[in-house]
């Protein structure tokens, strides 16, 4: 593997999922608009947090558990292998797929039952059940989808997952939205709006999936080449998917982690804030809609670049791991720390500064503003958090410690359970953000021990890195307060000076960041000496 591969395939996929979340993002701001508030957008939110978490075990986490599988056999010369539990790994997604849709369609009344505190009957709860019945279709498509990414992955290909996510991305918006326009301008059902933007799951999929097998003929006499000219290690079936499902329990761990956290807050967040704070008129509608979609959506964003290296790294720390070439592994994984710490904490202090900008910015001004740049100030900063653990998981896989990915998010999750009424009886708009960071960073913790004593990896280096990185991000931020300090504060008065205001906090913040970055060395060192654009700046 080349110096720079796992740059340039973490590049390509950061920005396709950058893009992605970015997409996912603006699909907000005419969703909200079109379906009218709050209303919507809750049965918009509740609904996905199960279909997520059934995805994620339909897959039982064999995309990325083949990416691994693939890159093995791959280093040892064994491409016949990949090949065939990539066939049978089809028709075993094709299965899990529908067993998925089946659980999601006939269990909406339930999922929408523990959602609403117990209620099945009323408007909202069968509005509920209705979307998650049609959502559930895509978990028919997705499954097969995802296993063909990995499997490109498995040979360091990042072009077919980035090129079909996006369009995914871009077909389930477009579909959406438009449908849900002709639906309000017709008939005016917020139900069938939301429903209809759900639907728009299953006809990106379709896209999605149609882009892949076209990938795969593409490729296909090629990589028959490779089968033919390859030995065969005659791994059984069923010795496959024992290994197979040893790679994939940590992912799947890994896939449902922000999910699991949500379902907390999604099945207690109701019951808690009106038995602490019934006295505060809370409108837990706003309260749930702002942490699941409005604000999740922006605190995603920078996320999104963890995201991508997650899945990028695996192949190369397994490569590294296999052929015993100790010096590469940890040079691999410093790249990928440092790369995660290079672009989320910025991102995640600068959208915490512009936390009430942003909201007004994108999702208007109504009485709203107030409660959800406040979310978003406290909850801006856990996509740290968020990174560091889908980055030391993606790092304890590709050195077969899986276990511990399952352990630290277990103990992540506990603490969570634990301390979410404590927080919310403190702090009844912020303390779910609170006990999910405590979660977090206690998972993070158990990751890094692990990390370095099964590896033998030194943090005296990362630890000087993210402190550089940490006062490069203070600077910024000091350029920010002052910028806003100059011009009248954080909260805009209106949608314009939200709009001035955020992008001159985010030229002035980038420029100061970017320019320490540059100017120290530091953007070479984390990107890599073979990105020709950097060369003009340093």
């Amino acid at each position: 593997m080349s110096e720079s591969r796992m740059i340039r395939g973490t590049l390509l996929l950061t920005v396709a999922t950058f893009l992605s979340k970015f997409l996912g993002m603006l699909f907000v701001i005419p969703f909200n608009a079109i379906v009218g508030g709050k209303d919507g957008v809750f049965l918009y939110s509740v609904s996905y947090t199960p279909y997520a978490i059934i995805l994620s075990l339909s897959t039982v986490g064999i995309p990325l558990a083949v990416s691994k599988f693939v890159s093995r056999y791959n280093t040892l010369g064994d491409y016949r292998t990949g090949r065939k539990l990539f066939r049978s790994g089809l028709l075993v997604m094709t299965l899990t797929g529908f067993l998925g849709f089946l659980l999601m369609y006939y269990g909406a009344p339930y999922f929408s039952s523990i959602t609403l505190d117990g209620a099945r009957s009323g408007e909202t709860y069968h509005n509920l059940v209705f979307i998650m019945k049609v959502l559930s279709f895509a978990l028919i498509i997705v499954p097969v989808m995802s296993l063909m990414r990995g499997y490109f992955q498995g040979f360091e290909s990042m072009g077919p997952t980035a090129t079909s996510q996006t369009i995914e991305q871009i077909v389930r918006i477009g579909f959406g939205l438009v449908a849900a326009f002709i639906i309000m301008k017709v008939s005016g059902s917020v139900r069938n709006a939301v429903a209809a933007v759900t639907f728009g799951a299953f006809v990106g999929g379709v896209a999605g999936l149609v882009l892949l097998v076209r990938y795969w003929f593409k490729r296909k006499p090629h990589l028959d080449q490779l089968v033919e000219q390859s030995p065969d290690h005659h791994v059984p079936l069923k010795s496959m998917y024992a290994e197979l499902i040893q790679y994939a329990i940590p992912f799947v761990a890994v896939g449902l982690a922000n999910q699991l956290y949500l379902l907390i807050d999604q099945l207690t967040l109701n019951h808690f804030l009106n038995v602490y704070h019934q006295h505060l008129n809370l409108d837990v509608k706003a309260i749930i809609a702002n942490l699941m979609t409005y604000d999740q959506k922006l605190v995603m964003i920078p996320v999104s670049l963890a995201t991508a290296l997650a899945v990028s790294v695996v192949p190369a720390i397994t490569a590294s791991f296999t052929e015993g070439k100790q010096k590469e592994l940890q040079i691999e994984m410093t790249k990928a720390l440092q790369f995660v710490l290079f672009f989320t904490v910025p991102a995640a202090v600068g959208l915490s500064m512009l936390a009430y900008m942003l909201y007004g910015l994108l999702y208007g001004f109504s009485d709203s503003i107030t409660l959800g740049g406040y979310i978003l100030r406290w909850y801006a900063p856990s996509a740290v958090l968020f990174a560091g653990f889908s980055v030391t998981a993606a790092i304890l896989q590709g050195i077969n410690c899986q276990k511990v990915t399952i352990l630290s998010l277990a103990i992540g999750i506990l603490l969570k359970m634990c301390f979410n009424p404590l927080f919310l009886k403190w702090w009844p708009d912020i303390g779910s953000i609170f006990a999910t960071d405590l979660g977090y960073a206690v998972s993070i913790l158990i990751n890094l021990a692990f990390i370095g004593k099964m590896a033998r990896y030194p943090y005296r280096f990362i630890i000087k890195r993210f402190l550089l990185i940490s006062l490069f991000t203070l600077i910024m931020g000091l350029g920010i307060w002052g910028l806003f300090s100059v011009l009248g504060g954080f909260v805009p008065a209106n949608r314009l000076q939200a709009l001035v205001y955020s992008v001159l906090g985010i030229a002035v913040g980038g420029f100061i960041y970017m320019v320490l970055s540059f100017r120290s060395g530091l953007a070479k060192q984390v990107l890599g000496t073979r990105i020709p654009f950097l060369n003009r700046f340093i």
